[in-house]
């Protein structure tokens, strides 16, 4: 692990927040991670955490198979919060008495601090707006244990021991709409458990070059580049710690953004000096696609083809005793969460046996990141800013935006419409504002007038999103003067396309990929 100052343990008891926990906690300036609720003691240990957080959960704790974490992490003399679930475990251990509410509270709702004078509670307004979502709720503290907060639905919405060394509250400070959610969180940090805030990207990119260099010594490194952020970010990071030990490898598969390989070359070849292997698989990726509808198929094909490829091009490495992934937090946390293992791997953060076929190690020096933090690091190390902000690229490229069969004909159609919906999007300083956006070719022509004469030509779709994590996501609302301008330039610039239509769906219940 990459950090060696005062760290945060989150324990996950399968709340739908605890990610946005350990984000809160980073953001400021403390390093925190997550172990399902459930880990082992030695485990929890062998973090050596300064301060412990409960995460909520939907289950109720008097249940029989609630989920519970070691009893000793209530002695091991470490601050904790419990945070609603947390809230009804710590009072369900110490002796008091949990059941269901006469009255469900879910959503906002008013809090009153009790205990002013609580470490927990200073600066906080004596009333303010928090979030509940709750169906059980502490109808009896335990021994030893005070009252510091109420709301209209939950008498009992906070309670600390005499030294406030153990503090729990119902509510989620980590979501926005508890309106002093952040201040909490802080004064559970710096106030209670002392901690110092040294989490930042300069320290993290520093502690992961010495880590890299400690662990690579003279070998060479193979780093699988495919141009989006987390594999530049894991590229340029690697490549600051060991220099021309690394190896990069971009492979075109012909279903990537107009210009996309030549920039990859460029920013990474060119400005940064990293060895690069370029290789042009696009008529290998596209034979193997023709004819292929169903999107799943398509997506198996790319990724067999891909790990083929890659694997023709290590052959130039033979030598080399590592490989480079650009694995990310979330990532991790999803096959370690207490809800159980995640069934899928992203494609893109699956190189398909490939260590264990050339016996590599991995290398996954973003594994601890989450994407905004990825982000950063990515700008501490000055790489470009367009580079930096662009939106999520599917693993299997343009193949899933071309609906239907594939061929050159329509990946051209769909490269020159999205070209023209992201410049405009830019343009008119929209782009930071949605998560997502990209046009879709459907399988689809309809009559059209230009000039004098009739059409028979492809219908267009744009998608742009808003969304925090990509988990929910809404439609982008933006401005009719836009859509009808970006309309225009699609009409009147790529010959074949003669209807464009935007996408007014939410997730859910619809995708924010089209397949």
């Amino acid at each position: 692990m990459a950090h060696t100052g005062d760290s945060v343990l989150i324990l996950d008891f399968g709340s739908q927040y605890t990610q946005l926990i350990a984000r809160r906690v980073r953001e400021l300036g403390v390093y925190a991670e997550i172990l399902p609720c459930n880990a082992k003691l030695e485990d929890i240990r062998a973090f050596h955490p300064k301060a412990i957080i409960l995460s909520g959960s939907p289950s109720s704790v008097y249940a029989a198979d609630a989920p519970r974490c070691a009893p000793e992490v209530f002695s091991m003399e470490k601050p904790v919060l419990g945070l609603c679930y947390g809230l009804q475990l710590i009072a369900h251990e110490f002796g008091g008495e949990v059941d269901k509410s006469a009255r469900r509270e879910y959503g906002r709702a008013e809090l009153t601090i009790e205990d002013t004078k609580s470490k927990l509670f200073k600066d906080i307004p004596q009333r303010s707006t928090v979030w509940m979502s709750h169906g059980d709720s502490l109808k009896k503290i335990p021994p030893g244990f005070h009252i510091t907060a109420s709301s209209g639905n939950a008498p009992l919405a906070g309670i600390a021991n005499k030294d406030e060394s153990i503090v729990a509250i119902q509510f989620h400070p980590e979501v926005v709409h508890t309106a002093n959610g952040t201040q909490i969180l802080s004064n559970f940090l710096f106030e209670i458990a002392g901690i110092k805030a040294n989490w930042s990207p300069g320290d993290f990119i520093e502690a992961t070059v010495e880590e890299i260099r400690q662990r690579v010594g003279s070998e060479t490194v193979i780093c699988a580049l495919s141009g989006g952020v987390d594999s530049a970010v894991a590229a340029v990071l690697v490549h600051r710690a060991i220099g021309k030990q690394l190896k990069c490898i971009h492979i075109d598969n012909g279903l990537m953004r107009r210009g996309e390989s030549a920039e990859v070359v460029h920013t990474f070849g060119d400005h940064f000096g990293i060895d690069l292997d370029f290789r042009d698989a696009s008529d290998l990726f596209l034979d193997r696609l023709a004819g292929v509808i169903d999107p799943e198929e398509k997506r198996k094909i790319i990724g067999k083809a891909f790990i083929d490829v890659l694997s023709e091009e290590a052959e130039k490495f033979r030598g080399a005793k590592f490989l480079v992934q650009g694995t990310i937090y979330p990532d991790v946390i999803e096959s370690l969460s207490f809800k159980g293992p995640s069934a899928t791997i992203k494609s893109h953060h699956n190189v398909g046996g490939l260590p264990e076929k050339m016996h590599l190690k991995l290398i996954e020096p973003l594994r601890e990141l989450f994407k905004d933090e990825v982000r950063n690091v990515g700008r501490a190390l000055g790489i470009p800013e367009h580079f930096i902000d662009r939106h999520p690229f599917p693993g299997p490229g343009l193949a899933i935006r071309v609906i239907g069969d594939i061929t050159k004909h329509k990946l051209e159609l769909l490269r020159s419409a999205d070209a023209i919906f992201i410049e405009e999007l830019r343009n008119w300083k929209l782009y930071p504002a949605t998560w997502q956006a990209f046009a879709v070719v459907l399988p689809v022509q309809t009559v059209g007038v230009m000039g004098d004469e009739r059409t028979y030509e492809n219908v267009v779709a744009l998608r742009a999103v808003t969304s925090v994590d990509g988990m929910t996501a809404d439609w982008a609302r933006l401005p009719h003067e836009f859509l009808a301008h970006v309309s225009n330039r699609i009409a009147n610039e790529v010959r074949g396309l003669s209807r464009v239509v935007y996408d007014i769906s939410s997730k859910p219940p619809a995708t924010i990929e089209w397949e």
